[in-house]
């Protein structure tokens, strides 16, 4: 599934990032714990190149604990990059970042020289309450919908510590198709950019492999009922379960969908992780081996139709 979602307030953050960058000593990703490696933003890995890089696994109460251990012991493996999990409703969280950041910018600091740190995330990622978080007072705007902050905001969170959030941004093609369909089921994409019950059918299928025992206990499903069930067969069972029928005993698919996406994303199908380190090893090699074959195919077609011409 090709998620084509980047309204215009993203590509202007996304120039603004490319501009703020220029004096930053350390950026924060904030990343969604249930889905790390989807939701790590590669437009901003290329713009920040080079710069020390906070990655912070956010919603980490809703995401499985131990694949949690394996995302942020793999982020701690690369040059210049510490990792942190951390829950949405955390308390006074803003010592812990500020003392990350000081380890990986050690020659910042003080009046003269204060600590510059850029924090960024996709939409919807928790990024604007984990700030509010920070301050005595409400500074950023939340809700539940992706693309909430709009514009730029410079927090001061210690005299020499200088924090700057910045609108929730995609990157305009999504090219891991798995992670297409993680950040779907995430909620960091717009309904008019995804098909749900799509969507909910490719979470049912990863639950049903990984997550069979939370799956039937949230729906009150015999186990073994589900024990070779299809992702629509799971998808038809839950929503007669859940009263989703249509006239004539017909099951209400997109209305199982929406239980199913909705029960995910509050964190009452279970803690969840939608993907693993070593599984997102194949699928990024998968995803840039069908890229190089259809960009050998276009060369290809575009080779012909030269020759096409030069042979008239």
């Amino acid at each position: 599934m090709a998620i084509q979602w980047f309204p215009g307030h993203m590509n202007k953050a996304r120039k603004d990032v490319s501009e703020r960058l220029k004096d930053i000593d350390v950026v924060i990703e904030m990343l969604d714990a249930r889905l790390p490696a989807s939701s790590a933003n590669p437009m901003l890995a290329r713009m920040a190149k080079g710069k020390p890089r906070l990655m912070l696994l956010n919603k980490q109460d809703l995401a499985d604990p131990a694949v949690t251990e394996q995302w942020l012991a793999w982020y701690r493996a690369k040059k210049q990059t510490e990792a942190l999990g951390m829950d949405a409703g955390e308390r006074a969280p803003a010592q812990r970042l500020i003392a990350a950041c000081r380890a990986l910018a050690p020659n910042r600091g003080g009046l003269e020289k204060p600590l510059r740190v850029l924090i960024c995330g996709i939409p919807n990622v928790g990024k604007s309450t984990l700030i509010n978080s920070m301050s005595s007072r409400k500074i950023a705007k939340t809700g539940n919908m992706p693309g909430v902050t709009k514009n730029e905001q410079r927090i001061i969170l210690a005299d020499d510590f200088e924090l700057y959030d910045t609108p929730g941004m995609l990157w305009p093609k999504i090219e891991v198709e798995e992670g297409g369909y993680n950040l779907a089921a995430s909620g960091a994409v717009g309904r008019n950019a995804m098909d749900e019950e799509e969507v909910a059918l490719e979470l049912l299928k990863y639950l049903l492999v990984h997550y069979r025992a939370e799956l039937a206990a949230r729906y009150k499903l015999d186990e073994e009922e589900l024990d070779g069930a299809q992702d629509w067969q799971a998808l038809e069972r839950i929503g007669k379960r859940r009263g989703a029928v249509l006239s004539g005993g017909r099951i209400n698919m997109q209305k199982a969908a929406e239980i199913v996406l909705t029960d995910f994303r509050d964190g009452q199908t279970g803690r969840i992780t939608l993907e693993r380190p070593e599984e997102w090893a194949k699928w990024e090699k998968r995803a840039k081996e069908i890229a190089a074959q259809r960009a050998a195919e276009r060369e290809a077609r575009e080779q012909e139709k030269a020759s096409r011409k030069g042979s008239r």
